[in-house]
């Protein structure tokens, strides 16, 4: 079973730049289904927060248009799996669902800092 967290916007939709998101899509698989999913505010922005933030939730993973180097490394800290330049058109559901079937390609990080 997996927990993975997607930055949202207020309309659902992948936050290119996850540390300024304003929600998160908490979504749990299990196999290739999605078995529940809760939307929970992001605390606000501070350096190395959220990885902690989201462990104390139970995530196992998150998926990300961009991101930081640093929140990566403090991510694997962790043991959360990272994977950045996920496209951005695309709700939280969408993602997770192109994710675990392997039919979404991510691309580069689009976070330049």
């Amino acid at each position: 079973m997996k927990k993975i967290a997607v930055p949202i916007t207020e309309d659902g939709i992948l936050d290119a730049h996850f540390g300024h998101c304003k929600y998160f899509a908490l979504i749990v698989v299990d196999g290739n289904e999605l078995t529940s999913e809760e939307i929970i505010q992001a605390p606000p922005h501070e350096p190395g927060l959220l990885p902690k933030w989201l462990a104390q939730h139970k995530v196992t993973d998150v998926l990300s248009g961009g991101m930081g180097n640093r929140a990566i490394q403090v991510f694997k800290q962790h043991n959360i799996n990272v994977y950045v330049g996920a496209p951005t058109d695309l709700n939280a559901r969408e993602l997770v669902n192109g994710f675990i079937n392997d039919t979404v390609t991510f691309t580069a990080n689009c976070c330049d800092h």
